[in-house]
């Protein structure tokens, strides 16, 4: 009896629902979106004045390709972890164009203790861009998670991670496109590692960003409907 009283409560109190679209097409979707915001952002900040000689660089095109797709592929983890029947390896495509990305910043930090030694590596200090990547990523953060909320909260942690993670390495990729700043150990260390940071301190929200919103009212419901 107590079963079939919860299937009746549950109908009753449960509105119908639209399926929410393919994870990959809801991250194009944010993706485009948060893009044209990027390009507004890196137009008024100012495009670096050598960027088609950068991008003839492979090792710079490379960093640049792969913060893009680290965030894209992010973004569509994060709309995965939020569908229950969704395979859980969707949520961890994004490490490998992360660690291409990381790759790219060591083949950098490689070229330049050749050129200039250790003591050159470590002269650059660019606290500033943990602000800036923050500052940037948060429109298209309150996007993203606008987005993700419209699914199921069961990875929270994971999903805001990946969340945090899309709009934090497109706000880096931002700041490639418009700061003059190439010394490799200053870019992993202030910009790669601002990434890390904010993206881990953001999972440590995820209980807080996604909960079972209905749980409390369907309860409070089904016991009224027991009384």
């Amino acid at each position: 009896m107590l079963k079939e009283d919860l299937i009746r409560t549950l109908t009753e109190n449960c509105a119908p629902v639209r399926p929410l679209a393919h994870p990959a097409w809801r991250a194009l979707v944010w993706f485009a979106v948060s893009l044209c915001y990027v390009a507004v952002v890196a137009a008024v900040m100012g495009i670096r004045p050598d960027l088609l000689a950068k991008i003839a660089d492979p090792r710079f095109a490379t960093e640049l390709a792969a913060a893009f797709l680290t965030s894209v592929v992010a973004a569509a983890g994060a709309f995965s972890a939020g569908c229950p029947a969704r395979p859980v390896w969707e949520r961890f495509v994004f490490v490998f164009f992360f660690l291409i990305w990381a790759g790219a910043l060591a083949v950098g930090c490689w070229r330049d203790v050749e050129a200039f030694g250790l003591t050159g590596l470590l002269s650059h200090s660019d606290i500033y861009c943990l602000p800036t990547i923050l500052a940037i990523s948060i429109p298209t953060a309150l996007l993203i998670l606008s987005m993700v909320k419209r699914g199921a909260p069961i990875a929270p942690f994971v999903t805001i991670g990946l969340a945090a993670l899309a709009s934090t390495a497109l706000a880096a990729a931002a700041l490639r496109l418009s700061f003059r700043e190439d010394a490799a150990a200053s870019v992993c260390i202030w910009q790669f590692g601002s990434v890390v940071l904010l993206t881990g301190i953001a999972s440590l929200f995820g209980r807080v960003l996604l909960h079972w919103t209905m749980r409390e009212e369907l309860i409070a419901s089904f016991q009224a409907h027991r009384r």
